[in-house]
């Protein structure tokens, strides 16, 4: 039977006290005013980016090589015509015969692409896939957008494998209604009228397709232990609940007052959230919202407590954080706010795509080599060993370094290097079990960093070519998690 076989999440680090956005943007309008904090990507990240560290997280212990499939959901992709699913088909290593497909336009994509996945499954035409939903939605400064969006990502691992919650049905509804919207060039989200979209299509909808869920598939309230959907406008969440007869208990805590809306993610990280809550034989009622929604079914089985021990998923994420304490900051990463780069950041070495394409595995999965007669791994890969006491040559095995942790073995803090938030830091790292590299670092501060202190790989843009339209991603060095 298809279900999940396994969950990962994604939230960056950076976290903004809403009170700093009111306190620079709130003359514009007072009544966009909220509480809590949300979270917000590094200058470095983006949607993809995110998406591939969700991806690394629900793969972990799990071999890449196994994926048939590869699906990327979001509303804010870095390409408009280029697959962006297959960047992270690459980024992950998994293999070239897989489908990778794009799922977009709509917040309720991360559903969508979620459905497909268990058709596909279910159909026989794939065995494992991967869907991998993230967003980095920007609103105008000033509006409600700015202080309610928030960063972040989730993967699932859909198969016919036993898994952690077998796939029971789902119910749909789809609509022409405007509520959000952007067109060809426009960067910034619009909104229609609040009192519109509350009355007429958020309280509706939802309700409409767990009504629809619940018909189909003869599924009384009280039997669901755990019901997933956004939070859109907190005073009327509970009233949705209410409407379909739920208890406070069953409803998911929403993550709006600590992450933010993450659109496409938004349902997905708080399946995650549920999933790390559940029981064995536990329902669970996952809804989206956007030109409709989509209502899912899961049951859990005796597998779900194995995955918590070794998944950082919703919670560890929440976890660990680093306050954002300068809105412009917060402006100037997402390129809001022009700043200085200086001579070195207006230029951009042009792409050899050519060479990208035979090193992609290099580039974009961190792939090297090992020796197969010493057993040194080494980055970049080799034809002659590195070792002096070997020199064996073309006696090499593919060895991914994206999943291995390292130490710091050296550092520098660099003023004159262009950076969005300098000073720009990179050093060298020295990975367990082998191999080093030199690598940039990234969310952490220069007098944070030590020598030895453990480090690990994230999937980072590395540069924007915005004369090409180039998005060009590496790997840089972040500090373990916790």
């Amino acid at each position: 039977m298809a279900g999940i076989i396994s969950y990962g999440g994604y939230i960056p680090r950076y976290r903004i006290d809403r009170k700093l956005i009111y306190k620079a943007m709130g003359w514009l309008n007072p009544a966009t005013f909220m509480p809590g904090e949300k979270a917000v990507a590094n200058f470095d990240e983006d949607s993809l980016s995110m998406a591939v560290a969700a991806g690394l997280d629900c793969l972990n212990g799990l071999e890449s090589s196994g994926v048939d499939g590869v699906y990327f959901a979001t509303t804010t992709a870095p390409y408009a015509e280029r697959l962006n699913a297959e960047i992270i088909a690459t980024a992950l290593d998994c293999r070239a015969d897989i489908r990778a497909a794009d799922f977009t336009d709509t917040p309720r994509a991360g559903t969508t692409a979620i459905m497909a996945a268990l058709d596909a499954v279910k159909a026989g035409s794939s065995n494992k896939v991967l869907v991998c939903a993230g967003d980095i939605r920007v609103g105008k400064a000033g509006s409600a957008q700015e202080e309610t969006f928030g960063d972040g990502a989730a993967a699932f691992l859909l198969g016919a494998d036993d898994g952690i919650a077998k796939f029971i049905g789902a119910s749909s509804v789809s609509y022409d209604f405007v509520d959000h919207w952007r067109s060809k060039g426009d960067r910034f989200d619009r909104q229609w009228e609040d009192r519109f979209i509350r009355d007429v299509g958020y309280t509706s909808f939802i309700i409409e397709s767990l009504a629809g869920l619940a018909k189909k598939f003869s599924i009384q309230p009280s039997q669901v232990a755990k019901v997933v959907y956004p939070c859109l406008y907190p005073a009327d969440f509970p009233k949705i609940a209410k409407a379909l007869g739920l208890s406070a208990g069953q409803i998911v805590e929403p993550l709006l007052n600590q992450v933010g809306y993450t659109g496409t993610a938004d349902p997905l990280m708080h399946l995650v959230k549920a999933l790390e809550e559940a029981k064995p034989g536990d329902k669970i009622a996952v809804v989206s919202f956007g030109a409709g929604s989509d209502a899912l079914l899961f049951e859990t089985t005796d597998k779900i407590d194995e995955m918590r021990n070794n998944r950082r998923g919703i919670s560890k994420n929440l976890a660990a954080k680093r306050e954002l304490t300068s809105y412009e900051k917060m402006i100037s990463f997402r390129d809001i706010l022009p700043t200085e780069k200086g001579i070195r950041g207006e230029m951009t070495a042009f792409t050899a795509l050519s060479e990208l394409w035979r090193s992609r595995r290099q580039v974009l999965g961190l792939v090297g080599s090992k020796c197969l007669t010493c057993g040194t791994p080494q980055f970049p890969a080799q034809r002659v060993c590195v070792k002096p006491e070997c020199g064996a040559i073309d006696r090499m095995e593919d060895y991914r370094f994206s999943d291995k942790r390292g130490q710091v073995v050296n550092y520098t803090g660099d003023n004159l290097a262009a950076s969005p938030n300098p000073p720009a830091i990179y050093g060298t790292i020295d990975f367990e079990g082998g191999g080093r590299f030199w690598f940039d670092f990234t969310d952490v501060d220069l007098d944070k960093v030590k020598v030895d202190m453990p480090m690990e790989m994230s999937f980072r843009r590395k540069y924007v070519d915005d004369k090409f339209g180039i998005h060009g991603y590496f790997w840089k060095a972040v500090p373990v998690l916790g």
